[in-house]
């Protein structure tokens, strides 16, 4: 790190510091300028109270991520803020953290509603969809008449022959999925936690077990970004597809679907009422 960075990590480390209120930390006593004292900092850390002062001015050098992450949780951090800590601290954002989730803030699902005749869903990084718009369902998948645990795209693939039957290139695409969930199954660290569902698909799809065991990684950005569908009301059907990332989750992402012929368009939105 150079002089500078480090100053501007103690900076900020101080700048935390002071905003927080002892007493709501059953800290006591009379203080001569406001927040936590540096040591209480260094207790709620778990780390030397000498070193977390050498932080502050700017002495203490580059700490590891585990000392940032007790910093982070010791100071009460935003995401936002610790993300931003990670940055000044070792030059680079944190790991992402994988949180689960069951619905969108209704912000984001304004969002949604606003594309009307473009799919669009956000799903996480185990490819759980957990909100999407009407031309989603209408298009798609109608994900509101499903249990929420049903409502993965994983499971669609490799166990609804409906769905495979509306692939135009059901290789290719599943191919390509797998690749995406493998990739963001070790962005997000939830090996662990997606464990179950591999077993699952590896033991009802030979397809899935084949396609998991070559080990192919590939990013959203990898494919030919257009969706081939045959679908049984709308026929053949091409739709380009991008990526969005969620702000302030980077365990989520929205895929948006744009129909690429004006008749598609107006048959969705027929199909809409």
């Amino acid at each position: 790190m150079s002089s500078q960075a480090i100053q501007t990590l103690g900076d900020f480390l101080r700048s935390r510091r002071t905003r927080l209120d002892p007493a709501s930390f059953g800290f006591t006593g009379r203080r001569r300028t406001p927040g936590l004292r540096r040591e209480e900092v260094a207790q709620r850390a778990n780390i030397s109270a000498t070193w977390y002062t050498w932080l502050e001015q700017g002495r203490g050098g580059a700490p590891s991520p585990e000392v940032l992450e007790r910093l982070s949780s010791a100071l009460m951090l935003t995401d936002t803020e610790r993300e931003h800590l990670f940055i000044l601290g070792l030059g680079r954002p944190p790991e992402v953290r994988y949180r689960a989730v069951e619905g969108v803030s209704p912000r984001l699902q304004r969002v949604l509603d606003g594309l009307a005749t473009s799919p669009a869903i956000v799903k996480t990084a185990t490819w759980n969809v957990v909100a999407w718009n009407r031309a989603a369902a209408v298009v798609l998948t109608d994900y509101g008449t499903l249990p929420p645990g049903e409502r993965n795209v994983l499971r669609f693939l490799f166990g609804n022959p409906a769905v495979r039957a509306k692939q135009h290139n059901w290789e290719g695409v599943a191919r390509f999925v797998v690749g995406t969930f493998r990739a963001d199954v070790a962005r997000t660290g939830i090996a662990s936690e997606v464990s179950g569902l591999v077993d699952e698909l590896c033991r009802n799809s030979p397809d899935f077990a084949r396609m998991w065991h070559e080990n192919h990684v590939l990013g959203h950005s990898d494919g030919e970004n257009v969706k081939r569908l045959l679908h049984p009301v709308f026929g053949p059907m091409d739709m380009e597809y991008s990526l969005f990332g969620v702000d302030g989750r980077p365990d989520l992402g929205m895929i948006v679907y744009t129909p690429l012929d004006a008749d598609l368009v107006r048959r969705i939105r027929e199909a809409m009422g």
